[in-house]
C-alpha cells in the first residue's frame, strides 16, 4: 500500500537487518518516513485503509504537526510513535519522530529489497549501522556485530 500511494519511506530496524541477511527474529515494522506533510498524509491514508491505527490516545494527523513532534521528543523523550492493529495486537509499527539521519540522503542510498512478494525500500547497510550505533542498545550492538559479520564474508567472496 505504502508503494501504491507513493509513500517515501525506508524499512529500518529489526525487518532491516533480517532483508540485509541476519538471522534473527522482530516483532514490529520499523519505518523511517520522510515528515513532509504531503508524503505523510499519504502514509496514513495507506495505514488506514489496513487498518492501523496510532497507539497512543491521539489523531495521527498529530504527527503531521512539527510542532507537536518537536514536543513529543522533548518532553516526553519520544523515539517513535506506534500505530497499531486493533484485531492484530501485535502487528505493531513503529515510525521516527524526528530524522535519525537525514531523510533525502539515506532514500538516495536505499536499497530496493523483495520481502516476501513485496517490494519495500530499505535502509542502507551503512546508514542502518550509523543507526544502530546511534541507538546504542544491547539488540542493536548485536545487530552491528552480525552485521559486521556478513560485511567481513561478503567482502571474502
Amino acid at each position: 500500500m505504502l508503494n501504491k500511494l507513493k509513500v517515501r519511506y525506508l524499512v529500518v530496524g529489526g525487518i532491516a537487518v533480517v532483508l540485509h541477511g541476519v538471522v534473527r527474529l522482530t516483532a514490529d515494522l520499523d519505518l523511517m518516513v520522510e515528515l513532509e506533510k504531503k508524503n505523510l498524509q499519504k502514509f496514513f491514508e495507506a495505514l488506514d485503509t489496513l487498518g492501523y491505527k496510532p497507539k497512543l490516545p491521539v489523531k495521527s494527523t498529530d504527527f503531521a504537526d512539527p510542532v507537536k513532534r518537536r514536543e513529543w521528543i522533548e518532553k516526553k523523550n519520544m523515539k517513535v510513535f506506534s500505530f497499531i492493529h486493533p484485531k492484530v495486537d501485535y502487528k505493531l509499527i513503529d515510525v521516527f519522530v524526528d530524522e535519525p539521519i537525514p531523510f533525502e540522503k539515506a532514500y538516495q542510498r536505499r536499497q530496493i529489497m523483495k520481502a516476501k512478494d513485496t517490494v519495500v525500500d530499505v535502509i542502507s547497510f551503512q546508514d542502518l549501522i550509523v543507526l544502530k550505533k546511534t541507538a546504542g542498545r544491547k539488540q542493536d550492538l548485536s545487530d552491528i556485530k552480525m552485521l559486521e559479520e556478513i560485511a567481513k564474508e561478503n567482502e571474502k567472496k
